[in-house]
């Protein structure tokens, strides 16, 4: 083999999985592994979240309390399932994304609105007849897929409501469904046992080709897969790293470094999540945009459902915003905070982990519901970003805690107007206080 061509492979191989293995880094400890603490009790079953999430909450990075989780991983070998949802002027959103992260198909208050509905999700290739009483198809190109359903929650005493509601989301097979015989069980793979080291090594590539046993092959990505193939990643879950002449394994080495290295520099420059996120046909073969948003916000939702924007750094170009360094305030002047047709929030993450700031008052994000802010005199509102309490009424009514060293602040707006999806609106600077 062609060692360049080799290393090339690798390299958009590399980028191209990413998502798979991100994925199912996240589905290992969710429905396979039992034992986890994270475990949802296997495919076909919800868990869900009804309390705000802390700083000790770590099952994803970049948590938000807008709107709690409830997860949930379908096997699709064997037979469809169907999705149950209950009447409810709630926000509610029941994503499906395929094992590459692209989304399947939306449920929810935007896509499907606000009735009661059963919606069959199907693997690759159905071609059963849709039963009577089913309100819509979602059609997966994968044979696993997860769901990351939102809830919305409007405080912690909102909780037990937003339970109330979560519980009556509801999974069945088609058969159950129909309450006629099951057909044959699909067999139970093997399962890999994930390894924190195979995201940067030739292991990567093990875990891929068993992963690609579930992912048929897409006319838009045959000549890549194909090429994956020449290097053994056939999806038959044979590859086998030691067996690899030498050179070629120095090759896939070098293309897997080629790949993070332009992941990295990808996600740096990155700003708002527009593109990250979608559909297969709204991502189309920009597999570079989809790394970048599984790297910066795994299961983020498309930018029509939800708007991410961040900062990188500040107004004076320090990347990334170091709260042991400076306060910070962001100014959203009026007539200019965030439009959104449901709500939206700004969370704030301590880096490298994306996760929550343990603060004093158990504050993580600020948004157009939280109590007690107090706008400025001319309807413009100005938060105060920063590791001590400020020491006015005023600044800590409007206080986002910050951690001792680097941050990064999340802006969700849900439901986007057509000014943030156009760029007419524009996210404020972070600012450093004087």
């Amino acid at each position: 083999m062609d060692l360049d061509v080799a290393r090339r492979t690798a390299a958009e191989g590399w980028i191209w999985g990413y998502p798979l293995l991100e994925n199912y880094r996240t589905m290992y400890p969710q429905a396979i592994d039992p034992a986890d603490a994270r475990s949802t009790g296997g495919f076909g079953r919800f868990r869900h979240y009804s309390q705000p999430f802390t700083p000790a909450d770590s099952d994803v990075v970049t948590p938000n309390n807008d709107t709690p989780y409830s997860w949930a991983w379908l096997d699709l070998r064997a037979e469809p399932w169907v999705v149950s949802v209950p009447a409810t002027d709630r926000y509610y959103v029941l994503p499906v994304h395929d094992l590459d992260s692209a989304y399947a198909g939306f449920i929810g208050t935007r896509a499907t609105g606000q009735d009661a509905g059963d919606y069959l999700v199907a693997g690759p290739g159905f071609i059963g007849v849709v039963p009577p009483g089913i309100d819509g198809v979602v059609q997966a190109a994968t044979y696993l897929v997860g769901v990351l359903g939102r809830t919305y929650l409007a405080g912690p005493e909102d909780s037990a409501a937003l339970r109330a509601v979560q519980e009556k989301y509801q999974l069945r097979s088609l058969s159950t469904f129909l309450d006629i015989a099951a057909p044959h069980p699909a067999p139970e793979p093997v399962w890999p046992v994930w390894q924190e080291e195979s995201l940067s090594t030739v292991e990567f590539f093990t875990v891929l080709d068993f992963l690609l046993a579930f992912f048929p092959v897409l006319p838009h990505e045959a000549e890549l897969r194909g090429r994956l193939a020449a290097l053994g990643v056939t999806g038959g879950g044979e590859f086998e790293p030691a067996a690899l002449p030498p050179g070629v394994r120095d090759a896939i080495d070098a293309g897997i470094t080629d790949a993070r290295t332009q992941l990295q520099k990808a996600a740096r420059n990155a700003t708002d999540s527009t593109h990250w996120f979608g559909t297969r046909t709204q991502q189309g073969d920009d597999y570079l945009t989809r790394a970048v948003g599984v790297h910066n916000g795994l299961y983020g939702l498309p930018a029509e459902e939800a708007w991410y924007a961040g900062w990188a750094g500040d107004s004076d170009g320090n990347r990334p915003p170091d709260a042991s360094q400076r306060d910070y305030t962001v100014h959203f002047p009026p007539g200019q905070l965030p439009p959104g047709r449901f709500f939206w929030s700004a969370t704030v993450y301590r880096l490298p982990e994306r996760l929550l700031v343990d603060n004093e008052i158990d504050r993580y994000s600020i948004g157009d519901r939280t109590p007690g802010l107090v706008y400025d005199a001319d309807g413009g509102l100005t938060l105060y970003v920063q590791r001590k309490r400020p020491s006015g009424n005023a600044e800590a009514a409007n206080w986002l805690p910050a951690p001792d060293g680097p941050f990064t602040i999340a802006i969700r707006v849900y439901g986007p107007e057509p000014s943030v999806l156009d760029g007419s609106w524009a996210l404020p600077a972070l600012t450093p206080r004087s």
